[in-house]
């Protein structure tokens, strides 16, 4: 490789996130010169996937057991989103050729915990699996559709009836639509309510395929409705019994891998350990009497860690990885929430949340657990009414996760309170109570990590799929300084990040014409695959 210093780029891109790296492969592919940089030894950014030994190495220390695998039996997934099957990105891998570089596991079936807090004794030793099942817990299967819910023996025929008239609605985007005006801001509980007369017991699991991190009671009809067509929509779509997978070997971490290769056999430059320390932008930059022509041709000066300095048209990053630019105009306003993860390796498959999810359909990778508010212990400082749904997301060790015998356990919360770590322990440690209804002794915690991560540009609710903010990047376009948003906590890889993606490149690319070519509709080139990107 070619020495960084004094060099010129059309593009520099910092950080190699899931958006960055998939806009890198975009615009390198598209006849950009670009220089892809991160200030990390690792690719992923937010996303990235790690052994136990980086994990140890990132938090600094880390508690050890003898039960664990080797270091690299593990890969601990920092973006261990799932991807609905009608989600935009997987036309854009299929379209873009990086699908033959990657593998993706079904998720199958969603559960919810159905628990009594304050079970009384057993008058008998008959009775005392039943008063252990009151007070543990138990797990039942999520409807993902009408099949499910005529299958379901534990609902009675008026509540059937109208969990029918629901989904039908749910499924059909016109029909839906059309109560929007009158009930989209208010709170879906009260819609299920009213509108089909749905028991309160049968709402928690209507709201779980929501994904809301909200509490129920501020969940709206806006936000809930087009994400339940989505879970509904995409069931069948690759398979029977299933409408979500994950990537193989490391959630999101993979896929942005496989894009950064994609992007240096375009042409794309990679240089790990090298972040932005400074950027200087044009000195013309703000002065109104520049042609957009003469504008578009100037280069701003970024000087790199080590000292390198490098010119570029346009620079793009997130806000984690770009440097504070005073000279910028004021942007939109940027909101931030903390969210707290956890992540816990499991001593047990826990095989019985992995059945096939119908006749025919593939082994499952991944399952989702939903534990509504009511259901398992608060910490005494939260008010449970406060407190969102947290979501469990079980992978196995067909993800290559973890060895076989054990599977991983990721969980988050947007909820902003010193008690938030213990809430979601709280959560694992209750799921795992309720294997110990049939058996001695309940499967044990092996690992687990806590952290929190500042996300930008979200909200606790993620925006309305299909909605694009076309502000985002308008404010500072000028200046070739452009943003991309990060990734939603959600548990669903959203729209909104391919959608991101894209509106940065067409904006780039915008006085190529028609040599830019479609967006991510690119042709085999030889070698794809067999070649790695060049790194310093």
């Amino acid at each position: 490789m070619e020495p960084l210093n004094d060099s010129s780029w059309d593009v520099l891109i910092s950080g190699t996130g899931l958006p960055q790296s998939l806009l890198a492969q975009a615009l390198s592919r598209s006849g950009k010169k670009v220089l892809h940089i991160d200030q990390n030894d690792y690719y992923g950014g937010a996303e990235a996937a790690f052994s136990l030994q980086e994990v140890k190495v990132w938090v600094e220390e880390v508690n050890a057991y003898s039960r664990l695998g080797f270091s690299r039996a593990y890969s601990i997934a920092f973006a261990p989103h799932l991807i609905y099957t009608r989600s935009n990105l997987i036309p854009a891998l299929i379209s873009s050729k990086v699908y033959r570089q990657l593998e993706f596991l079904a998720v199958g079936s969603w559960w919810i915990l159905d628990r009594k807090k304050n079970g009384s004794g057993p008058d008998s030793d008959a009775e005392a699996s039943k008063v252990k099942e009151e007070r543990c817990g138990k797990l039942r299967k999520i409807p993902g559709g009408r099949e499910d819910v005529f299958a379901d023996k534990s609902i009675d025929l008026r509540s059937t009836r109208s969990l029918m008239k629901f989904l039908k609605l749910a499924a059909d985007a016109e029909a839906y639509s059309s109560v929007m005006p009158e009930w989209g801001e208010r709170p879906f509980s009260e819609f299920l309510g009213t509108l089909f007369k749905i028991d309160a017991k049968l709402q928690g699991p209507l709201l779980a395929l929501t994904l809301s991190s909200d509490p129920a009671s501020t969940t709206t009809v806006a936000y809930a409705l087009p994400r339940i067509h989505r879970h509904l929509t995409s069931i069948g779509i690759f398979g029977p019994g299933f409408g979500a997978v994950v990537p193989k070997w490391g959630g999101l971490a993979e896929i942005a891998q496989v894009a950064c290769r994609a992007g240096a056999v375009g042409g794309g430059v990679y240089v790990l350990k090298k972040g932005i320390e400074s950027i200087k932008l044009p000195s013309s930059s703000s002065d109104s009497s520049t042609t957009t022509e003469d504008a578009h041709s100037l280069l701003s000066k970024i000087r790199l860690q080590g000292g390198d300095t490098v010119q570029a048209r346009w620079i793009i990053g997130t806000h984690a990885t770009l440097p504070e630019i005073h000279d910028l105009e004021p942007e939109q306003q940027t909101n931030g929430i903390e969210i707290t993860h956890h992540t816990a390796i499991i001593s047990s498959p826990l095989a019985s949340l992995f059945p096939p999810p119908a006749e025919g359909s593939p082994p499952p990778a991944g399952v989702v657990v939903v534990l509504l508010s009511d259901s398992f212990p608060m910490p005494d400082s939260l008010d449970a009414s406060e407190v969102p749904p947290i979501y469990l997301i079980i992978h196995s060790s067909d993800t290559g996760e973890c060895p076989e015998g054990q599977c991983i356990i990721y969980t988050y919360t947007p909820l902003s309170h010193p008690s938030a770590p213990d809430l979601l322990r709280s959560a694992i440690e209750t799921l795992l109570s309720t294997f110990s209804v049939d058996t001695p002794a309940q499967p044990e915690i092996l690992w687990s990590l806590t952290y929190k991560l500042l996300h930008t540009n979200s909200s606790s609710q993620p925006p309305i799929p299909n909605h694009t903010d076309h502000q985002n990047h308008a404010s500072n376009e000028k200046s070739g300084v452009l943003h991309l948003k990060d990734l939603s906590p959600s548990l669903a890889l959203e729209d909104e990040v391919l959608k991101d993606v894209r509106e940065v490149w067409e904006r780039i690319t915008a006085d190529d014409g028609e040599g830019r070519g479609g967006f991510m509709q690119f042709e085999d080139r030889e070698g794809f695959g067999g070649g790695e990107e060049e790194e310093m």
